[in-house]
């Protein structure tokens, strides 16, 4: 099985003491690449130094909405330095969240912007966070759309149809978490169902959102696979088609290279 793990925070605590056996335990799992995404300029710098320690790890670098208020000055110039790195391949995460009340949604939004346009400059797709403010982020993408096509991802996506349609119309992919799995997801499987396939991309978000079995244990990239099985169910393709079909849109939208873990038989 192919797999590319789009989304997962391998800079966390959860990960502080075993992340060499946790990227290992991917890589034998069929991971060919992760990416390993910041939420702060303290963690954007962790991720790009966890990339140049492993082949198969990639970051992404960005302010999360929820830290936005916390960011120091400083913060958005060492965004910027980190963004230039070779192995980081995204602007994220970015986007807004009207669920935690940490940062105004005002700010949220300018630095929302502030991130769709610095992945403009460095040629880089954007993955946009989305809690309960689908409303609002599509506003800020139609207003970013209107300046120049939009590259980007929709990170562990649980919106509706009508957000989902609006986002592809943009040109996003959409990306499916551990949640696809839960027994209550029926409507998310539908949209995963309804998916143009090359639009379909997967996550596991670690350590959070860990998919069934494991539910409620501390997720990890190795568990990506589980994801990978019930798309295909959803989809009615094996497994391996559904890792491959999702592989081959991550190495394309992030612009990663073949194979950087040598899983490859």
């Amino acid at each position: 099985m192919r797999l590319i793990d789009t989304h997962c925070h391998l800079d966390e605590g959860a990960f502080l003491q075993d992340v060499d056996d946790v990227i290992a335990r991917a890589v034998e799992n069929g991971l060919e690449a992760m990416i390993t995404v910041g939420t702060t300029a303290a963690s954007s710098r962790l991720c790009v130094e966890l990339a140049e320690r492993y082949p198969a790890v990639f970051a992404a670098v960005g302010i999360q909405p929820n830290y936005v208020a916390e960011a120091q000055p400083g913060d958005w110039d060492t965004i910027e330095e980190l963004a230039r790195h070779p192995k980081v391949v995204a602007i994220g995460e970015t986007g807004l969240d009207r669920y935690w009340d940490f940062t105004p949604l005002g700010l949220q939004r300018e630095f929302f912007l502030r991130h769709i346009e610095l992945a403009r400059r460095c040629d880089l797709p954007f993955i946009v966070h989305c809690r309960e403010a689908e409303a609002d982020v599509v506003a800020v993408l139609r207003e970013a759309a209107a300046v120049s096509p939009l590259r980007g991802v929709m990170h562990s996506f649980s919106g509706d149809a009508a957000t989902a349609k609006v986002c592809l119309a943009l040109g996003l992919h959409l990306s499916f978490s551990g949640m696809l799995t839960y027994k209550k997801n029926e409507p998310l499987r539908d949209l995963a169902r309804q998916t143009p396939a090359n639009r379909l991309l997967i996550e596991t978000d670690a350590p959070y959102l860990a998919p069934s079995p494991n539910r409620g244990k501390r997720n990890e990239p190795s568990y990506l696979r589980y994801t990978a099985a019930r798309l295909g169910e959803v989809r009615g393709v094996s497994a391996d088609q559904a890792a491959t079909l999702t592989a081959d849109n991550a190495r394309s939208l992030f612009g990663l290279p073949a194979d950087p873990a040598g899983t490859a038989e």
